[in-house]
């Protein structure tokens, strides 16, 4: 599966649709439940990523539903954290059975989960010890406390001079330490001071996400003090959206940081657990870090369960109370997560991606419209970027995002991309379906006047 396809170019067909909407609460389908929720929403919380105008109120598999009981194609898998697809059976039971029997004792006691999750964490990724939190971002700052103790503890590094180096255009959330670690303008902005000593430039030179020759010059400039470099194997929120690494990189990373007593940590949170076509999206470059990071589908979007995994030369550097967290390992925790990697590996769902995201890449090769650019991704992780370039600015990507809303499938959009990511389980006349959406949306879109219902704008 290569990691971009330009996508050649024709003549599109159009179909008017859909004209001069009216985005008032009022004219929402006439759904006053919508409205109030949306109402309600807006009064009282905090503004996050603009939602689309529509509320859903139950999951099952590869599909959403609505207030309405209108059925969506969900081609966004909660952003990778429902690989296992909504509610399934098998961990719901888990967590319903869990939930009444024991949930949180805390950490001053043992539970009889807790330590199977790890041993089957261990198992599936070949590490020695595993520390389970709660989101992802938790995970992230974890991780980067774990390369400073072991870069002050192992490696000989001075006194608060560790330096985490990280590569531009990353997503590793949006607490402080992962802020810090990022060059996202937009996630920064009015947020600093920052916490010292991590980034993508803390060397000197800016180290480009899959440009093997920028992060040499770090390790040439500052190799003692770093104690640790971070990437995800797979980009999650590039300006292009899903991006992979150009062959060879991660295996070319990865003797960089042997060669110069580096710790490689890899953030498989969004790429991880088979989300690209493989367990762990790094095992396509044959390589092992000395740390990984997992989230999102390690509960199958039922709880918030992360966790570092890593070497026990690494590892074992955190001493009795520099770790823990409130809800960490908890029994009901354990038991999701022991649920969902079970789905993962007994339905074959990492396999199953891999074969299905082999035809997709093909099925994108298909699509003829001069609005399409190109295609990123890998496995069931993909990237669309339109041409925003219609003389009356009728093909964007949020406008293509609210269209295909209307027609039953959702999406994200950000920019000019359009994210392609559903659920493993996903049917594969499904998910060719909803490329057919696509492809037909992309035809219509230019001959629609006015605004289409629901259209955002978002930038990266």
């Amino acid at each position: 599966m290569v990691s971009s396809v330009l996508l050649p170019e024709s003549p599109s067909s159009s179909q008017p649709e859909i004209k001069n909407q009216d985005h008032s609460l009022s004219h929402l389908n006439a759904d006053s439940k919508l409205a109030d929720i949306m109402q309600t929403e807006s009064q009282y919380s905090l503004p996050g990523m603009p939602p689309l105008p529509i509320s859903m109120v139950r999951g099952l598999g590869a599909y959403l539903y609505d207030t309405t009981s209108k059925r969506y194609i969900d081609f966004n898998a909660g952003f990778s954290s429902c690989n296992q697809g909504h509610c399934h059976p098998r961990i719901a039971a888990a967590m319903i059975g869990q939930c009444q029997t024991l949930t949180l004792p805390s950490r001053v006691v043992y539970n009889s989960d807790y330590g199977k999750l790890c041993k089957k964490v261990c198992e599936l990724t070949g590490f020695d010890k595993a520390a389970a939190l709660n989101g992802g971002a938790e995970a992230v700052e974890m991780a980067i406390r774990i390369a400073r103790l072991w870069g002050y503890e192992k490696k000989g590094i001075g006194k608060d001079e560790a330096l985490i180096l990280t590569c531009t255009s990353n997503y590793h959330g949006r607490t402080l330490g992962p802020i810090s670690a990022s060059d996202n303008v937009r996630l920064r902005e009015g947020c600093g001071p920052f916490i010292p000593g991590i980034g993508p430039d803390v060397a000197g030179n800016i180290v480009r996400f899959g440009v093997i020759e920028d992060l040499e010059q770090a390790f040439q400039k500052c190799g003692p003090q770093i104690a640790a470099f971070m990437l995800e194997p797979i980009q999650g929120n590039s300006p292009v959206g899903v991006l992979p690494p150009p062959p060879g990189y991660l295996k070319a990373v990865r003797a960089l940081c042997t060669k110069y007593n580096i710790l490689l940590i890899c953030d498989e949170i969004q790429s991880g657990l088979g989300r690209a076509g493989y367990f762990m999206s790094y095992e396509k470059e044959g390589i092992k870090p000395d740390m990984a990071i997992l989230g999102k589908s390690l509960s199958g979007g039922l709880y918030p369960v992360s966790m570092v995994v890593g070497m026990g030369d690494v590892m074992g550097v955190v001493k009795a109370g520099q770790y823990g967290s409130t809800f960490s390992g908890n029994p009901l925790a354990s038991a999701v997560a022991l649920a969902a990697l079970g789905v993962l590996i007994d339905e074959k769902l990492i396999e199953r991606s891999y074969i299905l995201g082999t035809k997709l890449q093909a099925r994108f090769t298909a699509i003829k419209s001069p609005y399409f650019n190109r295609v990123t991704g890998q496995g069931m992780f993909w990237s669309l970027s339109i041409k925003e370039n219609h003389p009356q600015g009728r093909v964007t990507g949020g406008r293509l995002a609210a269209l295909l809303l209307q027609r039953g499938l959702l999406t994200n959009s950000f920019a000019n991309v359009i994210r392609v990511a559903p659920a493993l389980v996903i049917e594969e006349g499904v998910l060719m379906e909803g490329i057919d959406m696509i492809e037909k949306a992309l035809d219509d879109i230019a001959e629609i006047e006015g605004e289409i219902q629901g259209t955002q704008t978002i930038h990266g």
